[in-house]
């Protein structure tokens, strides 16, 4: 059976390892809906009850936290990030290419 969207982006999101953050646009290209950046936003925010979903390891494509305001505490995703070993800085991943992991890659 085919998974849908949200699905294939979950998967992905699965797979991210602990201390490392990755983009929005980076899984699109992976689920292989290039121009969707948006929509993996729109899974990620739908998987807030998830607990298997580390959706706090997704960024955008400077490393800015932009999804921040979808964890409650406008500073949890940062402190979870932190707790993880991904320096963030004024809403941003410092060393962005550092500690970015590319889906396609994996």
């Amino acid at each position: 059976m085919e998974q849908n969207f949200f699905e294939r982006v979950y998967t992905v999101v699965r797979k991210i390892p602990k201390g490392k953050v990755t983009s929005f646009g980076a899984i699109a290209k992976c689920v292989g809906a290039t121009k969707s950046a948006r929509m993996v936003g729109y899974a990620l925010n739908s998987s807030k009850l998830m607990a298997d979903v580390p959706a706090h390891r997704v960024v955008n494509r400077n490393g800015l936290l932009t999804g921040k305001s979808h964890f409650g505490d406008n500073n949890a995703m940062q402190s979870m990030l932190e707790e993880e070993g991904v320096p963030v800085k004024d809403l941003k991943v410092q060393d962005f290419r550092e500690y970015f992991w590319d889906p396609g890659k994996s």
